[in-house]
């Protein structure tokens, strides 16, 4: 309806602009979209049509989800607030719709799993990087044959962390991702160092991956949207429709988590030659079918292991006080280790205001060192240790000891996530 100023009411003026007339009111009212006129009686409210544009961008920047403050800088600031206003809302919008993906993902896959599943997002650089560290650790030769669950890394998502674990029953390496995002509770599953390389290899080039896993299996999905996802190294890039739930590799049933935990002075024992309650019954050794790269968008499967793994966390929460902590340069002192390498167990001591790097025999070594705790005296296998050192990063390395015949806690100075458990020897020296 036209008032003969060509001005029109707020019915007709919804109608044109595809908002309701109580959506005009509230936007009048609260000075986005005030009406050209009021009628002073009834009340009334008219608009003009050279408002028209202004509702409709007022609609749309609605639609968008964008809060009336930030739609005002939109409407009436100058295009630099506009923009970055916009560029603002564009990202929060991202985020919030990935967020959303994830939970909803999630949830349908748990429905068509009919288990419970933990999901957690990172970057493709980190895991190839944590799998790069743990991996010294992982058991070969005749100990991996006596416990085939050994040559694995244990991938545990939850708790918004992801965590790999690997142990020989001399070494226990842990690092621990920060998710960035996650959900589900916390499932873990062994995987073989092999296919856990072949991940880190397909992981490496992209921003960020996406792991699944029920506690049976384990699923990568490349969530970096980029048009073509790279496939495991050897392998033909991945196209196609997902593959049904099970259609690559498959596993046994877990046994049980509860072991007991003792130690000597070469390893951690249950009794029978295991570590952290690892008998010969639990490690069968029998693993799915190889997996190659699985359905489309770089989803794949892993395969997995059967076997129940150590449990790392008793270690750790077993370990004694430390008495003695020792930082010093990790370049200087591979060089060293490297150099008596093949000489078998050498002792290191505190006391003299360094670290003293002994051999057999009178020579040694003196390395600047930052030494906290009375003098210390203990012996490693260069073959034990030497790894550990090299799988850390940055200038310096912090040894934690409580005692010559205990584990000895290796970490990095740059890195508190990645922590590496290594058994002294045993020595007439030491």
């Amino acid at each position: 309806m036209d008032d003969g100023d060509g001005l029109m009411s707020i019915g007709v003026f919804a109608r044109r602009v595809g908002l309701a007339p109580s959506a005009l009111r509230f936007y009048g009212d609260c000075g986005l979209l005030r009406p050209a006129r009021v009628d002073e009686v009834t009340g009334y409210r008219y608009y003009a049509p050279e408002q028209e544009d202004r509702a409709v961008l007022v609609r749309r920047l609605r639609d968008a989800g964008m809060p009336l403050p930030e739609a005002s800088v939109v409407l009436d600031g100058s295009k630099e607030e506009a923009r970055a206003v916009l560029e603002r809302h564009a990202r929060r919008t991202r985020e919030s719709a990935k967020a959303a993906r994830t939970v909803i993902e999630e949830l349908l896959r748990g429905l068509a799993h009919g288990r419970d599943t933990a999901v957690a997002r990172i970057g493709g650089a980190e895991l190839a990087g944590a799998v790069r560290q743990v991996a010294a650790a992982v058991a070969g030769g005749e100990t991996r044959e006596e416990f085939p669950v050994l040559g694995c890394v244990l991938l545990e998502v939850g708790g918004q962390e992801v965590r790999l674990v690997a142990t020989d029953r001399y070494r226990l390496s842990v690092r621990t991702l920060r998710a960035r995002s996650a959900s589900g509770g916390t499932l873990r599953t062994p995987v073989p160092v092999e296919e856990m390389h072949r991940a880190a290899s397909w992981a490496l080039p992209l921003d960020e991956l996406e792991i699944e896993t029920d506690g049976r299996d384990v699923w990568l999905l490349d969530t970096s949207e980029r048009p073509d996802p790279p496939g495991p190294p050897g392998s033909p890039a991945l196209s196609g429709s997902p593959a049904p739930h099970g259609a690559c590799g498959s596993r046994g049933v877990r046994g049980p988590d509860g072991v007991s935990e003792q130690r000597d002075g070469s390893g951690w024992l249950d009794g029978s030659a295991g570590i952290g309650g690892l008998g010969p019954g639990d490690a069968s050794g029998r693993y799915g079918a190889a997996s190659g790269p699985c359905g489309g968008s770089g989803r794949w499967k892993l395969r997995t292991a059967e076997g129940t793994f150590p449990s790392y966390q008793m270690i750790l929460d077993g370990l004694p006080p430390v008495r003695h902590r020792v930082i010093v340069a990790r370049a200087a002192l591979v060089a060293v280790l490297g150099e008596q390498g093949a000489q078998g167990p050498f002792p290191l001591s505190t006391g003299g205001g360094g670290l003293a790097v002994g051999g057999p025999g009178p020579a040694g070594t003196e390395l600047p060192a930052v030494c906290t705790g009375p003098p210390l005296r203990i012996a490693f296998d260069p073959a034990v240790l030497l790894p550990a050192l090299e799988a850390s990063v940055g200038p310096d390395v912090l040894l934690e000891v409580s005692s010559p015949d205990a584990p000895v806690v290796v970490r990095s100075a740059d890195q508190g996530s990645f922590t590496t458990l290594v058994m002294p020897v045993l020595s007439p020296s030491a």
